[in-house]
């Protein structure tokens, strides 16, 4: 029987959710009886693969960047889950919505610097108005809660996903 390919994907987020992914402890070695880990800040691969069966996204969609990786991820990906409340609701991104950018920026990187005032534009994707949960953009299947969602409810809604289920409504809000 071949694995099922599973990926995790990091956005606007602190990475807590994935801190809690590695709290599985014992449990990964479920998951990886079943999966591999094809794509993910845990792993090298560069590019997100075609034909993911499962993908776990953390973070809310806070830029150009962020929007246009999570059409593509939905595109290759047979089921999404937004993994965590920056991702189910935008939680502490979207913190910033009621600022408009330019004067967030402009209070950050020139009213509030001593030397070398100036918003950086190299390499920094562009900001969206708004910080967003993922389904605002993208149809989602499972939403998974939590500020990080439990390692032991991470471990639940992977073990159905894997085995072909859909997981406990106990642990996970459906999209």
């Amino acid at each position: 029987m071949s694995k099922l390919k599973l990926a995790t994907v990091w956005l606007d987020g602190c990475s807590g959710c994935h801190m809690s992914l590695l709290d599985l402890d014992e449990g990964i070695l479920a998951v990886a009886e079943k999966a591999d880990l094809v794509y993910g800040p845990l792993v090298d691969a560069t590019e997100f693969p075609e034909d993911v069966d499962v993908t776990l996204v953390e973070g809310a969609v806070s830029s150009q960047e962020d929007l246009k990786r999570v059409q593509m991820i939905r595109s290759r990906t047979r089921v999404l889950v937004a993994l965590g409340d920056c991702a189910v609701t935008s939680n502490v991104p979207s913190m910033r919505n009621s600022i408009p950018v330019g004067r967030m920026l402009q209070r950050i990187y020139i009213e509030g610097v001593d030397t070398a005032p100036g918003v950086p534009s190299d390499g920094v994707p562009v900001l969206l108005a708004q910080a967003r949960p993922l389904h605002d953009f993208v149809a989602v299947d499972a939403h998974l809660p939590g500020c990080p969602p439990p390692p032991a409810a991470i471990l639940a809604v992977l073990s159905d996903l894997l085995a072909g289920k859909k997981p406990s409504a106990a642990a996970v809000k459906f999209g």
